[in-house]
């Protein structure tokens, strides 16, 4: 996986830590510099509701070959979802 930078949106599985049995979407606020082992980071973020909204601010360790990147046009497609809504509450 490519670096890890602010706003980068993903799945988080079994493969990124065995701590995670429920899978969800985390949008990453940064890259911790903590020492950790080799191939583990952690990362400070949100988790994401299926809506993509934001529940729980969260600091997590995980195995970086683990993760997966959500495409982008996912995460497109959840904000046009929201944007009718948005304009009802006008």
């Amino acid at each position: 996986m490519a670096t890890l930078k602010a706003g980068d949106l993903l799945h988080i599985t079994r493969a990124a830590s065995p701590q995670f049995v429920k899978s969800f979407h985390f949008r990453v606020i940064r890259v911790l510099d903590w020492t950790t082992f080799d191939g583990w980071i952690w990362l400070e973020g949100y988790q994401l509701d299926a809506r993509g909204d934001a529940v729980a601010r969260r600091s997590i360790f995980v195995m970086q070959s683990g993760l997966t990147a959500v495409e982008r046009h996912l995460c497109a497609r959840q904000d046009s979802n929201l944007r009718p809504r948005a304009r009802a509450r006008r």
